[in-house]
C-alpha cells in the first residue's frame, strides 16, 4: 500500500496556470493541416483555424503557446508573414523536411489562434539569423498604438488595435540550431536584445532569455551571472529518450517493459535537472524574481513508418501520459521557480495532444493527462509527501506512485498516477479531512494509443473510493493516471 500525506501548512506558492502551457512550431503538420487549414478548406474552420483543435484546446484550458519555433524561430523573418497572402515570401524550410513554407501563417493568423483558444500569446525572436531591429520592430509592430511607419502598416492589413502580447522569447536553443554560441556571447546578446524588446503602453514584456540544454549548469552559471538582472525568465529544454542515440530514440508504440521503465525514469530525471539549476539561479537571484521556462519537454521517438523523418510524427500510448503526469507533478512541486512549460508540440508533432488527417481529429492520451490535471491551474500548492514502492525493471527502478496536489476556492485536487505496467496499488491519503471525493482516472495498456480508426483511452470515473475520517483510499489501476477532487 502507498501513502500520501498532505500538509496544507506547506507550500511552494502558486502554481502557475501557464505550466499547463503548449508549443507549435512550423514544423511537419503542426501548422499547417493540425492547427491551420485555411479559410477556404472544406474542413469545418473559423478565419482559417480547425474548429475541432480549437475546442479541444479550449476544454484543457490551454493557457499559453508558444511560437514559432523552435529551430525554425532562428530564421524566421516575420515581415515574410504580413500582408496579402498572395504576396507573401516563400521560402523553403531547410529545419525540418524540406518543405515550402508560404507563410500563409503569420504573426495574424497566429495571433487569431490564440484569441480563438483563450490563451496569451508566447512569440519566439530571431537572434539567429536575425537583428535587433528585426525584432525591435517586430514588438512595435504587435503591441504599440503610437502612429508610426510599422504601426501603419498593421493598420494597413487590418488590426487597428494592438495585442499587447507579454512573453517574448529573445533566440532559441543559442548553443545549438539558433547559432552555436557560446554562453558568454549568447549573454552579451541577450543583453543588447532585450534592452530594444521595448514596453508599449501598460504592458511591461516579459523577456525570457535561451537557457540550457538539459544538464548544462555552465550555460545556466554564466547567464544568471552576466546577464540574471536583465531577464524575467530562462528556459529549459529537456526531451525524454529512450533510445540509446538520438539516431536510434526508439519507437512510441513498440516497447518492452524493460524500454517503458527506462523512458519512465528518464522522464522523473526532470526533477534533478530544475533542482539542480534552480540551485544555480537562487545564487544570483535568491529572490526568485527570474522563473525557469521549460519551454520544450516531452518525449521524442523515431518518427512513424513511412512519415517524412523531418516531420517528427509519432504515435503516443499510456507510456506518454505516465511521462506527463510525472513531468507534470514536478513542475507543480517546484512552482516556486517553475513559471511556465510547454509541452513539445501541440498536434502531430512528438508528443502532441491532437493528431488529425484530413477532417478526422484524435484526442492522444497526453490530451486526456492535461484534461485530469486542469484544476491545478492558478491554485496553491500542498505539500504532497508520497510513501511507496518502487516499481521498475532491472536497473531501470523508481517509486511506483507520482502525485502532486493543490487547493484552490475550497477544494482540494490531487493528481496521481500508478507508473507500474502491470500491478493495481491501494493508496491512502492522509492529512485533509474530506466529507466527499470524486474520481477520475485514464487507464491501459502500456502501448495502448488512440487512433483514426479507433480510441479506446479515455477518461472514466474513479470508483470505489472511500471515505474515512481522516482519509481517503483508492485503489489505482496498473498504469493509470487519476485526478481526486476533495471537498
Amino acid at each position: 500500500m502507498a501513502v500520501i500525506t498532505l500538509n496544507p501548512a506547506r507550500s511552494q506558492g502558486v502554481i502557475n496556470k501557464n505550466i499547463y502551457g503548449h508549443f507549435s512550431e512550423h514544423l511537419g503538420r503542426c501548422i499547417y493541416q493540425g492547427l491551420f487549414v485555411g479559410e477556404n478548406s472544406p474542413i469545418p474552420n473559423e478565419n482559417g483555424m480547425r474548429k475541432a483543435a480549437v475546442e479541444a484546446l479550449k476544454n484543457i484550458r490551454v493557457p499559453v503557446l508558444r511560437w514559432p519555433g523552435g529551430c525554425f524561430a532562428d530564421e524566421y523573418h516575420w515581415e515574410d508573414g504580413i500582408g496579402p497572402k498572395e504576396g507573401r515570401k516563400r521560402m523553403v524550410n531547410t529545419h525540418w523536411g524540406g518543405v515550402v513554407e508560404d507563410n500563409s501563417f503569420g504573426t495574424h493568423e497566429y495571433l487569431e489562434l490564440c484569441r480563438q483558444i483563450g490563451c496569451d500569446p508566447y512569440i519566439n525572436a530571431n537572434v539567429g539569423s536575425g537583428t535587433v531591429r528585426e525584432m525591435s520592430e517586430w514588438i512595435e509592430y504587435v503591441n504599440s498604438d503610437g502612429d508610426s511607419t510599422v504601426v501603419r502598416r498593421r493598420w494597413a492589413n487590418g488590426r487597428k488595435d494592438a495585442w499587447a502580447v507579454k512573453y517574448w522569447g529573445i533566440g532559441n536553443e543559442s548553443w545549438g540550431c539558433g547559432g552555436n554560441m557560446r554562453p558568454e556571447y549568447y549573454a552579451d546578446e541577450f543583453r543588447r536584445y532585450q534592452t530594444y524588446c521595448r514596453q508599449y503602453g501598460d504592458k511591461r514584456p516579459f523577456r525570457i532569455a535561451c537557457g540550457p540544454n538539459s544538464g548544462d549548469y555552465e550555460w545556466t552559471r554564466v547567464l544568471m551571472e552576466r546577464a540574471g538582472r536583465f531577464m524575467d525568465g530562462l528556459s529549459l529544454h529537456y526531451y525524454t529518450v529512450c533510445g540509446d542515440t538520438w539516431q536510434q530514440k526508439g519507437s512510441a508504440t513498440r516497447f518492452t517493459a524493460e524500454e517503458f521503465y527506462k523512458t519512465l525514469v528518464k522522464a522523473a530525471h526532470m526533477d534533478e535537472l530544475i533542482t539542480r539549476h534552480d540551485a544555480i539561479m537562487t545564487h544570483y537571484d535568491p529572490a526568485h524574481r527570474v522563473g525557469l521556462i521549460v519551454d520544450e519537454w516531452g518525449c521524442w521517438y523515431d518518427v512513424e513508418p513511412g512519415t517524412n523523418p523531418g516531420f517528427l510524427y509519432q504515435q503516443n500510448t499510456m507510456r506518454d501520459a505516465l511521462v506527463a503526469a510525472l513531468t507534470l507533478n514536478i513542475f507543480n512541486r517546484h512552482c516556486d521557480r517553475v513559471v511556465m512549460a510547454n509541452l513539445a508540440q501541440t498536434v502531430n508533432v512528438l508528443q502532441s495532444v491532437l493528431l488529425t488527417e484530413g477532417d478526422r481529429i484524435v484526442l492522444t492520451p497526453t490530451y486526456h493527462v492535461f484534461d485530469l490535471y486542469k484544476a491545478h491551474q492558478d491554485a496553491r500548492e500542498i505539500d504532497c509527501y508520497v510513501d511507496a514502492g518502487n516499481t521498475g525493471a532491472g536497473d531501470w527502478q523508481l517509486p511506483q506512485i507520482t502525485a502532486s496536489a493543490s487547493e484552490k476556492d475550497g477544494v482540494t485536487t490531487v493528481t496521481l498516477a500508478n507508473l507500474s505496467a502491470d500491478r493495481a496499488e491501494t493508496v491512502t491519503l492522509r492529512g485533509v479531512a474530506a466529507k466527499a471525493a470524486q474520481g477520475r482516472v485514464l487507464t491501459g495498456k502500456m502501448d495502448q494509443y488512440n487512433d483514426f480508426d479507433a480510441s479506446p483511452l479515455a477518461i472514466q470515473p474513479l470508483t470505489g473510493i472511500q471515505v474515512e475520517k481522516d482519509a481517503v483510499t483508492i485503489t489505482l489501476p496498473p498504469c493509470a493516471v487519476a485526478e481526486l477532487t476533495l471537498q
